[in-house]
């Protein structure tokens, strides 16, 4: 049961200043203040927070909008219980005090300790996570954005060779590879292409390991008629492709040198404790079912750490996106998709059941039987994922290996997620 606090602390965070309200078990406003987002203003707030609790620092609860950051964490390592809430909720609290729509910060402020004092179960306990899962958190998202910029600049080189080089598109339809950007560094021009030795791109292709293509396929293709542009459209074009190919190759350099860093965090070192042999175990016990790649398992990690240490089954399968919404009024009953969850999460279990489908042979039945009975793609992928969870959840709990052996067969009647 949700435990009685004698002192509840409201606080709308902001970049420069985070504005406070903090209340008794009565209503009763205590305090209201304004505290700078720094080192020495958070401190005095912290020991603020000590003086008004009177050494007892259990009497005192935090509500937050935000589950980490500066003035979580130095909360949390002080020792005082802060509560985190999704500002999807806050808004509905919010309509409790006010139904004209007003918002400011001081009443979010005085909103989130009220809401705390009434409806502390809707609100999540905060808990420091361990120094490699924040490390892999960042390290899981910086890949993505990565991986967002270099299909964001290889668009913008095929929109540039199409207006003058078709030919070297011709010659690959992934643009995102290096090979291909050395090639045109080489020749940036349709001209300068055809005048390339065998030699040269022989060369080139066994530097990168190339075997899907030889060099006197690449000639031919290069020595196609170009197109027929205006002048100066060559000149301009490629000048352009020039200072696209630098970028691209440092974000492959920088997305290299993340992947091979997320590696390392993944390959934890010997367990010194018990805690640590569980993390160490989780893992392993991760890493072993199909489809589960780096990507996958660092997402899964960093982003429902505490999902997964705990076995809560239907707060992953929430987060993730694979649990259905449902909305039921009188007569009418819909059941759809779920799009508030996060958003990192449902992108891992996305590729982690298309991998899954393409490996495991028990996965690729039941994906063929959804699709057979009217599902979408779409759909019968978020089915195949909420089974691989179920899976999952059972293999931590006995703290067991993927073993395809033990899986049942799934009953042709068997519920499914949308």
């Amino acid at each position: 049961m949700s435990r009685p606090f004698r002192l509840l602390v409201g606080i709308d965070w902001a970049t420069q200043a985070h504005q406070v309200c903090i209340i008794n078990q009565e209503r009763e406003v205590v305090r209201e203040l304004s505290v700078e987002a720094t080192g020495a203003g958070l401190a005095k707030f912290a020991d603020l927070l000590l003086d008004l609790s009177d050494g007892d620092i259990s009497q005192t609860a935090i509500a937050i909008e935000v589950p980490r950051g500066p003035v979580v964490e130095l909360l949390v390592e002080r020792g005082f219980a802060v509560f985190a809430i999704n500002p999807k909720q806050l808004d509905r609290f919010r309509d409790r005090h006010t139904v004209a729509g007003a918002k400011d910060d001081r009443r979010d402020a005085l909103v989130l300790a009220d809401s705390l004092r009434t409806d502390q179960h809707c609100f999540r306990r905060v808990k420091l996570d361990a120094s490699w899962v924040i490390q892999l958190r960042e390290l899981s998202r910086m890949d993505h954005e990565l991986s967002v910029e270099i299909t964001r600049l290889t668009n913008r080189l095929r929109d540039v060779l199409q207006r003058y080089y078709p030919q070297a598109l011709s010659l690959s339809s992934d643009l995102a590879t290096p090979w291909l950007w050395e090639l045109l560094h080489r020749a940036p021009t349709p001209q300068q292409g055809r005048r390339l030795r065998s030699s040269t791109i022989t060369r080139l292709l066994r530097t990168h390991r190339i075997r899907r293509l030889v060099a006197s396929d690449v000639l031919v293709r290069l020595r196609i008629e170009p197109l027929v542009v205006a002048p100066g459209t060559v000149e301009a074009a490629s000048n352009r492709v020039l200072l696209l190919l630098p970028r691209l190759q440092l974000l492959h350099s920088q997305r290299k040198d993340c992947a091979q860093r997320i590696d390392r965090l993944l390959e934890l070192p010997e367990p010194s404790s018990d805690e640590n042999r569980g993390e160490h175990r989780d893992v392993e016990i991760l890493r072993s079912l199909p489809g589960i790649g780096r990507l996958v398992s660092a997402a899964m990690l960093s982003e429902a750490h505490e999902a997964l240490n705990n076995g809560d089954y239907h707060t992953l399968r929430a987060q993730s996106g694979v649990a259905p919404v449902t909305r039921r009024s009188g007569k009418s009953s819909s059941v759809s998709m779920r799009y508030a969850c996060n958003e990192r999460l449902r992108y891992a279990m996305f590729h982690w059941a298309r991998a899954s489908v393409l490996r495991d042979p028990h996965c690729k039945s039941y994906y063929a039987s959804l699709r057979g009975r009217g599902h979408s793609h779409g759909r019968a992928l978020r089915a195949v994922g909420d089974r691989s969870l179920r899976v999952l959840m059972a293999m931590l709990k006995h703290r067991t290996l993927y073993d395809p052996s033990k899986l049942r067969r799934v009953p042709r009647g068997a519920s499914l997620s949308p």
